[in-house]
């Protein structure tokens, strides 16, 4: 075992500590074993703690606090824990916000630790001041201001409770300098213990009972609360009764896509077929997800607020429940304590809808079908590459833009927790949430897949990569423009370009220039070759896509008066 390795434990110690001794205990009793962050004076007491070979938390450096917190919330996604996130007052706390409002929409448990300026200068405006309870208010579940190093231990139990239980999300701590500095015998308070909702008989039997009076049944997943054995005791029942299965945004690894199951996902580039059969339900089960903007097209394929179909609604959070839909039956629980539940049902009657599944299996699959009519450079291709040459656990992360259409149209995931991905629509998401992939899983093929813009919002963090010596594998389509806001543009006033256009440097050069691995293609031919170079070269790498800029999505294409706008703007 490494002094990194995650373990829930309780220490009991006795002599006096100081604030920053003592927080970094409490955060490692409840089975902390990272934290990421950008260091700053009003915290130094945390970082002294840090220094000792026995503190069991190991601290990720990051060379700006926006992608440090993404690397933390990425953290809590994979390892199911609180991602841990340490920034100083003021400027730090501030650019760290994004990784707060990330895991507010996403539900992903996180915890922010802001160094607050000393306790007897609160209120003067001291220098980087801020009362982060109003700032924060807003995009977490709670945040509190530590006012003695006497409660660090009941606080941070306090955060740890917060943040996992019901609906996850994130929790901010300011502790002030001199709370910090402060000494204390204060024991360690016991691990945070989570309770897990989960559904009662009478509920699964009318599960039970409205499934069997179902024509046209259709299960949402989303993938907020899973365990591995639970997705296979999902994938068991949904195999057993040939249930439809759509993933929620950015949920498409909760069931096997080669799964005869899986017909697709509602997401950004979603086919209209799909959307068609989602409406034409009679029955949803929607399990994990919360129906929001995106799953559900803008409010669009169920009635507000009271859907034409019978809708079975289960979340850990029982506040979601009714918020937007009225659920015919709704269930506050846990996605993997429902899918254990799930598989005690007596076997359905499927073929009244065997058909159905069938039709709509075979338009998923011909959905992903690559086109035979483009020219040039074809994106398709090299997703279809990444499927054929990527092992079932391999992780892929992204962040927001037009090419991620491609990679959720056309990439089949096989297994939970390889989809890494901002349901906030965070761009500069898929860096950090690589490095923090690969830190948890060094054994394991990680792949990021960036725009030339989502990039550049979080290039500085390449660095870390290097420094940290983690071989990912950093894929740029570059197009030269924010790619979904020109498509934009395009739909709203035609033939009126304006602020997209982008000027990047060669991105190869530059993961060389960091002594990484670099090469850039123009043709997808040439892409298979240039990805098992990055792969052997056992280093950061960059492979740069330079991508057709007429392409906007797989079936979108610019007009060359389009192009020739976008040229003479450059």
């Amino acid at each position: 075992m490494n002094k990194y390795q995650s373990v829930q434990r309780t220490i009991t110690r006795t002599g006096q500590r100081n604030g920053g001794e003592i927080l970094i205990a409490a955060l490692r009793c409840n089975g902390a074993d990272r934290m990421f962050g950008v260091p700053g004076e009003s915290a130094l007491p945390i970082f002294d703690a840090l220094y000792e070979e026995d503190s069991g938390v190991r601290f990720v450096v990051c060379r700006h606090e926006g992608t440090a917190s993404h690397m933390a919330e990425a953290d809590a996604k994979i390892s199911g824990r609180p991602g841990i996130c340490v920034v100083s007052r003021g400027p730090g706390a501030m650019q760290a916000a994004i990784g707060l409002h990330t895991a507010w929409q996403d539900s992903t448990p996180m915890i922010l630790i802001v160094g607050q300026v000393p306790s007897g200068f609160r209120g003067r405006e001291a220098f980087q001041e801020m009362d982060y309870v109003r700032t924060f208010d807003d995009m977490t579940k709670w945040v509190a201001e530590v006012n003695s190093v006497d409660r660090i231990p009941e606080l941070v139990s306090r955060a740890f409770h917060v943040a996992m239980q019901g609906r996850p999300g994130p929790v901010v701590l300011s502790i002030p300098e001199d709370v910090l500095s402060a000494t204390s015998d204060v024991a360690d308070a016991a691990p945070a213990t989570v309770i897990d909702a989960a559904p009662s008989a009478s509920q699964m039997a009318e599960v039970e009972k409205l499934l069997g009076q179902a024509k046209r049944p259709l299960v949402i997943v989303g993938n907020l609360g899973w365990t591995p054995e639970a997705a296979a005791k999902f994938r068991a029942f949904v195999e057993r009764n040939d249930l439809p299965v759509v993933a929620g945004f950015r949920s498409q690894d909760v069931l096997d896509n080669c799964c005869e199951q899986y017909i697709g996902d509602i997401s950004l580039g979603c086919s209209r077929p799909l959307m068609e059969h989602v409406k034409a339900s009679d029955l949803l089960l929607v399990v994990g997800d919360r129906l929001g903007d995106v799953t559900t097209n803008h409010y669009s394929l169920f009635d507000v607020p009271t859907p034409n179909q019978v809708l079975i609604h289960v979340f850990p959070g029982p506040d979601e429940l009714g918020r937007v839909y009225v659920p015919t039956l709704g269930i506050p629980a846990r996605s993997s304590r429902f899918a254990e539940a799930l598989a005690e049902l007596n076997t359905l009657e499927s073929s009244g809808w065997a058909a159905w599944r069938a039709k709509m299996r075979k338009a998923y699959v011909d959905y992903q079908m690559p086109r035979t009519d483009l020219q040039s450079f074809d994106l398709a291709k090299v997703i279809s590459h990444l499927n054929d040459a990527l092992p079932d656990n391999a992780v892929i992360t992204n962040g927001a833009g037009n090419y991620t259409i491609w990679l959720h149209r056309y990439y089949r995931y096989r297994r939970l927790g390889t989809q890494i991905a901002p349901k906030s629509g965070s761009m500069g998401y898929g860096l950090p949430a690589a490095i923090a992939a690969q830190l948890r899983y060094p054994e394991r093929k990680v792949i990021c897949l960036a725009g030339d813009g989502c990039f550049m919002m979080a290039s500085q963090e390449f660095a870390t990569a290097v420094q940290q010596h983690l071989p990912i594998v950093i894929i740029i389509v570059n197009n030269a423009m924010y790619g979904s806001i020109r498509m934009h543009q395009e739909l709203n006033f035609p033939h009126r370009p304006s602020g997209t256009d982008l000027l990047n440097p060669d991105f190869a050069a530059l993961a060389r220039c960091y002594g990484a691995f670099g090469e850039a293609i123009e043709r997808h031919e040439d892409f298979p070759g240039a990805f098992a170079r990055a792969l052997e070269a056992g280093k950061p790498a960059i492979i740069e896509l330079r991508v057709n800029r007429m392409q906007i999505t797989p079936d979108r294409v610019l007009s060359k008066d389009d192009v020739a706008h976008l040229d003479s703007d450059a």
